[in-house]
């Protein structure tokens, strides 16, 4: 699609942008809760690849980012990284006020809940503050200084110049960064094949008044199925993050249609029970939850005014002979889930009417339609998820559509029945399109964890679909039993990328063999791995253990030594003979006038370390003031990437040690049909006594290692016993020092028949195209290998290990490292 875009998957270039570190401007001020996931990383990278490969400005680029990956987040890495490269001044605009009173928050207000940067910001060794400005002739030079407005009025300023307003001339003298937000509103000028007169035709002549100026665009949503758009963003497009990668990659919540034949009044109570239901399942697992609703009208703010007034009214009524009716009457098999939790705490049906009647009374539900509010309800819908805001219900028609940031919303309830106009039998109707849109901002992810050992960020229990937090990962949409009409919203949900419809899933039984969870292996012995712990920093090192204390740091003098050769011919003029003179000098020898501080004179800390001077022509003899405080100035830098280097938000921590009954279980997994996943290997797997499971319903890959691993168990069966080859389905995960974390495919156990030592080896097999990327799970993997840890316990020695990636191709390698590994202890 884009030429731009494409070139980032030439192998060199991938490699070129992997091996590019996040410079400090953006990881030391962003705020640390907004850690940056994998993709938001990419985003920053491919932006440095091109500056520091080929930037040449007047620069026009694209992210075309899914609704919820945090686009937001990226622009201001990137108005950090501008900064530092020397831009001041950032105009920010879209569509709607909304949004930009969102945004202001989220940039220029320290206090706000989704503040984004640290309190303090510092950019080379200063603190730099953002400003709001009008316009750029009174921003100063020091600070960031950002412009926000919308489009409309952005448009409005330039073509009717009035007091205060930005104009053209602003930005002839200098070099601006255009941020547009909701960027697909840019392109009715494209659209018409007329710029003149167009708010897309103002944006670009204002890019285009100084050849220094950026111009980044931000969409979720873009048609490059019309020739036009495709044209225009043919080599701007610099990285593209589907919904449907999104979700792939669980930063999503799943999407549930729950179609009933009742009444609304019914749909409501059922939204309510699974409301309640999310809030008291989270309390008992510690998490701080409150759940929301949203109550859907069609078309009019009437419409959904006169939708609260019969809200109200119902929450007034409800009584218990209501709900059980719903108990009694659903079929819905997580309301009948719901009522079970509640027996099983002792939470009575009269109980859960007192508690709907608590939370949703009237101060703690709003409606979004009304302007006259708009800055108290703005607020309130942006903060949701804070503790001291009471909504637990909104009502609205059209305003959440775009720019709505919401993490703790889990119901959505159509209060309108029947198919939406204007669709047709390829195509969804406008109505039904923005309904999809809404489900998709409802699908952000509410972030927690149970075990220090999970992603707080993304699902956990994708593959455990019985799991009772699965629905804490959950989106329901209510919606009364009409299968046009549900038929068109799926095919816009799986068009946009957030909905995967169960008829392409399968459920698999996963059983464990009678004989396994009979056996002794199963009922007493061990099963050991490790986990990430929060808090392991390590910034408690001595400075003496890093490598700048076991090879003497080199500084090279500025010499006046040169030479000289034609552009265009190979031969060199002039050779010059450079003659090296070294000294070594320790930091305390430095005169105390350049270095000021006892952490660098004294022997205790850096006194010591010792410095290689490095000249030509004999001049270490004159070292100048200027050269010691380059040289210390230069490995203080050295000194801060190695401590950063070793600092991390997780550790690992000691071994966990567990028995295989606790662990290891029949589990129901969700797979998608017709994949490589869905044949079972169940004939190949029912006489082998060393799988413990029924099934295995891996990868090709992974089915590949069970063969491999068949044709090499009677030769292991020499030298071992009691070998027992577990398919880990997310049951096990192990740490590294970083605290990254993953499940090993398989986990190998068997005892040597000489000594009676135990072995367990983590084992991963992996595809080609999974290799590089995950090649830090490897190097885990091989760290368990070469340490070799042994343990003690219950009076019997177990030793750990590792293997490397299993792959097909490289199978005879494997086995032979394999081999090596089991053998050398």
């Amino acid at each position: 699609m884009s030429l731009l875009n494409d070139s980032f998957m030439y192998p060199s270039i991938r490699k070129a942008v992997n091996t590019i570190t996040l410079p400090d401007c953006i990881t030391n001020n962003l705020k640390p809760v907004y850690s940056q996931r994998p993709y938001q990383t990419e985003a920053f990278k491919r932006f440095i690849y091109h500056w520091e490969q080929d930037f040449d400005p007047p620069y026009h680029l694209l992210y075309n980012m899914a609704t919820g990956s945090g686009k937001t987040l990226v622009m201001a890495g990137l108005i950090l990284y501008l900064y530092e490269k020397g831009y001041r001044n950032f105009l920010f605009f879209v569509g709607s006020t909304t949004i930009i009173d969102k945004t202001k928050d989220n940039f220029v207000n320290p206090g706000a809940l989704k503040y984004l940067f640290n309190q303090k910001i510092v950019i080379d060794g200063k603190e730099v503050h953002i400003k709001e400005t009008d316009t750029f002739e009174s921003a100063d030079t020091e600070n960031i200084n950002i412009k926000f407005t919308t489009t409309h009025l952005l448009h409005s300023d330039l073509v009717r110049t009035k007091e205060n307003s930005v104009t053209f001339e602003d930005f002839k003298d200098k070099q601006i960064v255009l941020i547009a937000d909701e960027a697909h509103h840019l392109n009715s000028g494209t659209k018409k094949g007329d710029l003149f007169g167009s708010w897309e035709g103002t944006i670009l002549e204002l890019f285009g008044q100084n050849k220094k100026n950026i111009l980044l665009e931000f969409t979720a949503t873009l048609d490059f199925e019309r020739k036009e758009i495709a044209k225009k963003y043919d080599d701007k497009v610099i990285y593209k993050y589907g919904l449907a990668q999104f979700r792939e990659d669980k930063y999503s919540k799943e999407i549930n249609l729950v179609r009933s034949l009742y009444d609304e009044r019914e749909r409501i109570v059922q939204a309510l029970i699974l409301n309640l239901y999310r809030q008291e399942l989270a309390n008992i697992h510690n998490i701080n939850l409150k759940p929301v609703i949203l109550f859907k009208a069609k078309k009019t703010i009437k419409e959904s005014e006169r939708n609260k007034t019969n809200f109200h009214a119902l929450i007034e009524e409800m009584s218990p002979e209501l709900i059980e009716t719903i108990r009694k009457t659903s079929t819905v098999s997580i309301i009948q889930k719901a009522f079970s939790f509640f027996d099983a705490n002792t939470i009575s049906i009269t109980e859960l009417c007192k508690l709907i009647k608590w939370h949703f009374r009237e101060e703690n539900c709003m409606s979004a339609n009304n302007d006259l509010e708009a800055e108290l309800n703005q607020v309130r819908l942006n903060t949701l998820e804070s503790e001291n805001n009471p909504i637990r219900a909104i009502f609205a028609v059209q305003k959440l559509n775009e720019g709505w940031d919401v993490l703790n919303l889990f119901d959505i309830v159509r209060l309108y029945e029947g198919q939406n106009s204007g669709g047709s039998s390829k195509t969804a109707g406008a109505t039904t399109l923005s309904e999809a849109q809404l489900i998709g901002r409802g699908a952000r992810y509410f972030p927690f964890a149970i075990e220090t050992t999970q992603n707080k960020f993304t699902r956990k229990y994708d593959h455990d679909p019985f799991n009772d937090l699965k629905i804490l990962e959950e989106l329901y949409y209510h919606t009364k039993e009409d299968s046009r009409y549900i038929s068109e919203l799926k095919k816009a949900l799986i068009a946009s990328g957030i909905y995967e419809d169960d008829e392409g899933t399968v459920f698999k039984e996963l059983k464990l063999k009678q004989a396994f969870k009979e056996s002794e292996i199963y009922n007493k012995r061990p099963i050991i791995s490790n986990r990430n712990i929060p808090g392991n920093k390590k910034t408690a090192r001595v400075l003496t253990d890093l490598d700048i204390y076991k090879k003497n740091h080199k500084h090279f003098l500025a010499s006046g030594a040169s030479t000289v050769s034609h552009a265009f011919d190979d031969n060199i003029e002039e050779e010059i003979k450079l003659i090296h003179s070294e000294k070594n000098l320790k930091f305390s020898d430095i005169p105390r006038h350049i270095i000021r501080s006892d952490f660098i004179s004294d022997a205790s800390y850096l006194g010591n370390l010792q410095i290689t001077f490095v000249s030509v022509n004999n001049s270490t003899a004159a070292i100048t003031n200027d050269d010691y405080m380059h040289c210390i100035c230069e490995l203080l830098k050295v000194i801060e990437g190695a401590l950063k280097s070793d600092h991390s938000e997780y550790g690992c921590s000691e071994f966990v040690i567990q028995l295989i009954r606790n662990v290891i279980k029949d589990k129901t997994l969700k797979i998608p049909k017709n994949s490589e996943r869905e044949d079972g290997q169940e004939d190949f797997l029912r006489d082998k006594n060393w799988y413990p499971y029924t099934a295995n319903y891996g990868t090709s890959e992974e089915k590949a290692f069970v063969r491999f691993f068949a044709r090499t168990v009677e030769g292991l069966q020499n030298t071992f016993k009691d070998i027992v080859l577990i398919r880990n389905e997310r049951a096990i995960s192990i740490s590294d020092t970083s605290g990254r974390t993953f499940e090993p495919d398989f986990i190998l156990l068997m005892t040597r028949k000489t000594d009676e030592l135990n072995y367990q080896v983590f084992i991963e097999p992996k595809g080609d195209h999974l290799i590089q990327t995950d090649k830090w799970k490897e190097k885990l993997l091989l760290d368990f290998m070469d340490k070799r840890e042994k343990l003690r316990i219950q009076n019997q020695d177990h030793l750990l290990m590792g293997a490397p990636f299993y792959n097909e191709q490289h199978e005879n390698e494997f086995a032979r490292k394999f081999e090596e590994a089991l053998t050398a202890y």
